[in-house]
């Protein structure tokens, strides 16, 4: 009988963080996220230190939308705990009939199964090469 791999697939893992973060679940995605862990987004001039500040971002981000589709476009495992995420939002702002249409390069470094660093980026390429190179670095 083949041995089945302990090690988690971490981008399966994001897209469970993704769509539990869609259907509003935040609890689920605390799930998944080290007390310690950081989130930033740069071209918002956000960086948020804890899972508490993460968490408030999050329900505040997501409850501005009245409409709101994360379609994930390309999910890869660059080894050494970094997963390299494209996704696609759709979305309504609250109050609006404006949609909002944007893509998202997501750096996820993972330790232990916990999340304990995102990094967003519209500028899709930059933030690839970013993620080739933390995860060389963490080699």
């Amino acid at each position: 009988m083949a041995e089945e791999s302990t090690t988690p697939d971490l981008v399966e893992l994001w897209r469970n963080v993704a769509d539990a973060a869609d259907g509003r679940d935040f609890d689920k995605v605390m799930d998944y996220v080290a007390d310690d862990a950081v989130w930033e987004v740069p071209p918002l001039g956000i960086q948020l230190e804890r899972a508490s500040a993460i968490r408030r971002f999050l329900e505040d981000w997501f409850g501005s939308y009245e409409e709101y589709e994360y379609e994930e476009e390309e999910g890869v495992d660059l080894g050494n705990g970094v997963v390299f995420a494209v996704s696609r939002l759709d979305a309504r702002p609250l109050g609006s009939q404006g949609k909002v249409r944007e893509r998202w390069g997501f750096t996820v470094t993972w330790a232990a199964g916990m999340i304990v660093r995102v990094v967003g980026s519209t500028d899709i390429d930059e933030a690839r090469a970013a993620a080739e190179c933390l995860a060389q670095e963490r080699g």
